[in-house]
């Protein structure tokens, strides 16, 4: 028979309301009853029952964990990472999802059904309506890895995509480019259109402007067809600036096959750091974004905002800097 919370009550000489509070976090219960309860439950063997008390304190510590990005293997790795951190938290991740869903409402509808305490949108390119749609509902919400001003009300962590623009551009530069270029992800992501947006006035204060090509995904082989339509639109182009590693692997691969030699002929240079840019046949030279320090900062943004929801209005800028590898030739 399972070990019941009336069983550990009576071995440990309390009541059964002292033992619920012992297993409920932030409840008041003395040094020397929780001692007691805690004695009596190892010797026991006791768990507490998560889903029961969740009736009683109104909270699951679930928290739903979505994205669209699931394609991209970057975002496998921060998955890894937000499932580890929110389990040490003692919060449950709920992983959803959302490559296909184009309703919010009906992702509300399902992140309801398990009445969620908050929700992490772990997206660059998810419409912004998504997060609002959550935020509306009274769900406290931190968008990770992109943002949008369109999402009043909710925490944003990420880099500052128009400052890693620049620093591709001022990179390029002091290799000596002066033909470049920037393919980015989807038009519609504001990662995407700040990272633009920095590339282009870092060029501009050298009198130079770039030739421009975006990917319809962040994925190898969007990444893949973008090149080779650029190498065939803009074959002058010295370096392209490719606003996500994965793209810039599929660009890669493309402009080899073409016949380009990497760096000799062609520059690149990325944009995350996932492990993959650094494995021996790929090399890529790239802009890290801090995926631990992201993740860590968005966690504890939503444990601040299921206590407090006021505090969720706020941005976390994290700092991004250069990997040297090998895709882009040495300064002049």
């Amino acid at each position: 028979m399972p070990i019941t919370l009336q069983d550990v009550a009576l071995r440990a000489g309390v009541s059964k309301s002292a033992v619920s509070r012992t297993f409920t976090p932030g409840a008041s219960v003395s040094a020397k009853t929780r001692a007691k309860v805690e004695a009596a439950a190892k010797e026991l063997g006791y768990m507490p029952n998560v889903l029961a008390s969740s009736l009683t304190t109104g909270r699951t510590a679930l928290i739903g964990l979505i994205s669209n990005n699931f394609t991209n293997p970057y975002f496998l790795e921060i998955f890894d990472l937000f499932t580890r951190a929110l389990q040490k938290a003692e919060l449950r991740p709920l992983l959803i999802n959302l490559s296909a869903e184009e309703d919010a409402s009906r992702s509300l509808s399902m992140l309801r059904q398990y009445n969620v305490d908050g929700v992490i949108v772990a997206s660059s390119t998810l419409p912004p309506d998504f997060a609002k749609v959550f935020h509306d509902a009274g769900i406290p919400v931190v968008h990770a890895f992109g943002w949008s001003s369109d999402t009043p009300g909710t925490g944003r962590v990420s880099i500052d995509n128009t400052e890693a623009g620049h620093l591709a551009a001022v990179t390029l530069i002091d290799r000596g480019y002066r033909r470049v270029g920037f393919l980015g992800g989807p038009q519609s992501a504001a990662t995407t259109s700040d990272r633009l947006d920095g590339f282009c006035a870092g060029l501009k204060a050298h009198g130079l402007s770039p030739e421009i090509q975006f990917a319809t995904a962040y994925s190898y082989e969007a990444g893949r067809v973008a090149m080779t339509r650029a190498l065939d639109a803009a074959p002058q182009v010295e370096a392209w600036f490719c606003g996500d590693d994965v793209i810039a692997i599929g660009a890669m691969d493309a402009a080899v096959a073409q016949g380009r030699r990497i760096p000799d002929n062609l520059g690149l240079i990325g944009l995350n750091d996932m492990r993959m840019a650094g494995w021996d046949r790929v090399g890529l030279t790239t802009i890290r974004q801090p995926a631990p320090q992201i993740v860590a900062a968005s966690v504890d943004l939503i444990r601040k905002g299921i206590a407090d929801p006021a505090t969720l209005p706020q941005r976390v800028l994290l700092p991004c800097t250069l990997v040297e590898r090998r895709t882009l030739r040495a300064k002049p």
